[in-house]
């Protein structure tokens, strides 16, 4: 069982940074996509960057190109972060990062951007990000 545990949220002002880390237990390296979510109050969770199996090809929300890097360390580590630059206050959300298979030709890695992410099977307990004007 892949078990996510994420770290590295905080507060902020607009302009700053900050790193998010996933450090993933019962994980095979190679085997899943992985990706970073975010869900602010009254809102659908969706997904912001996509990385395929063995940390190639990332994908990016429009509203995060640029700003945002996803990647993730090979064995034995096997961390996913999410690099954050120029935060602006609509990034503030829960944050979460999953795991799941990338499917045919890496689909649901793509096409999970900007969605709630239903085929991803384990998702961490997320972590808060606020950011203030």
């Amino acid at each position: 069982q892949v078990q996510l545990v994420e770290s590295g949220g905080g507060s902020v002002q607009a302009g700053g940074s900050l790193r998010l880390s996933c450090a993933p237990s019962g994980y095979t390296y190679m085997t899943y996509c992985m990706g970073w979510f975010r869900q602010a109050p009254g809102t659908e969770r969706e997904g912001v960057a996509t990385i395929y199996p063995g940390g190639s090809a990332p994908n990016y929300a429009d509203s995060v190109k640029g700003r945002f890097t996803i990647s993730q360390d090979g064995p034995p580590n096997n961390t996913l972060y999410l690099q954050m630059n120029n935060l602006k206050p609509e990034d503030s959300a829960m944050y979460f990062c999953a795991a799941g298979p990338p499917g045919p030709g890496g689909v649901f890695c793509s096409d999970t951007i900007g969605r709630r992410g239903t085929t991803f099977d384990f998702w961490g307990q997320g972590t808060q990000v606020t950011v203030s004007s």
